[in-house]
């Protein structure tokens, strides 16, 4: 079978008969992109724009879009064009650069839970550190520290189931170290009064 005539075969190649006319190449009637400078078809063709059509046959063909042997029948026929004409034929049924893909969808961001979200943790309570500050000065202060660690760790409890602050635990802490300190300190005074009693009544 008779290949019809392409642009890049030259101007000379057998052309085939159907019933009396010629049939027509298969880029008949549709309309040669506009060129890439703006210019006319006739206008002599510039180094540039040779190279521009060679990058829509390059395209083309990584898309699969030419043949091999088409392709470097075309590059060939694009090095020898003279006007910016016979390079528009030449990419006529190509399109001009290589097909966008379609941009990746990005996912929208997913609220996180509120029970997975770090807890704000809620500051500490002034009087729940002195009172645990207090409660472990009996130890070296022989008890003289007890009542103002009991007296704070009350008025820090209080102040933390009112407000929600944090320290409770350091609160009760004091309380505990300073009702021991006090009530030792009441044990050793009763046990004064009782010795001094029973000493004065031997006499």
């Amino acid at each position: 079978m008779t290949q019809p005539w392409q642009p890049w075969h030259g101007n000379q190649g057998p052309q085939p008969w159907y019933g009396g006319q010629p049939v027509p190449p298969p880029w008949a009637g549709v309309p040669a992109p506009a060129p890439a400078s703006g210019s006319a078809p006739a206008m002599l063709a510039s180094h540039a724009d040779r190279e521009r059509t060679v990058d829509v046959l390059r395209a083309g063909f990584g898309e699969g879009r030419l043949e091999q042997p088409e392709f470097e029948k075309r590059v060939a026929r694009a090095y020898r064009a003279r006007t910016v004409g016979e390079l528009a034929l030449l990419v006529a049924d190509l399109p001009q650069g290589p097909v966008p893909l379609p941009a990746p969808v990005v996912p929208m961001p997913v609220p996180v839970p509120r029970t997975f979200l770090p807890v704000a943790q809620p500051p500490t309570n002034g009087k729940a550190v002195g009172s645990a500050v207090c409660g472990v000065l009996c130890l070296v202060s022989l008890g003289l520290t007890g009542i103002p660690a009991v007296v704070l760790g009350h008025a820090a409890r209080s102040e933390i189931r009112r407000t929600g602050e944090g320290g409770d635990g350091l609160a009760l802490t004091g309380l505990v170290l300073g009702w021991l300190s006090t009530a030792g300190w009441a044990l050793l005074i009763m046990l004064t009064i009782v010795a001094a009693v029973a000493s004065a009544s031997h006499r």
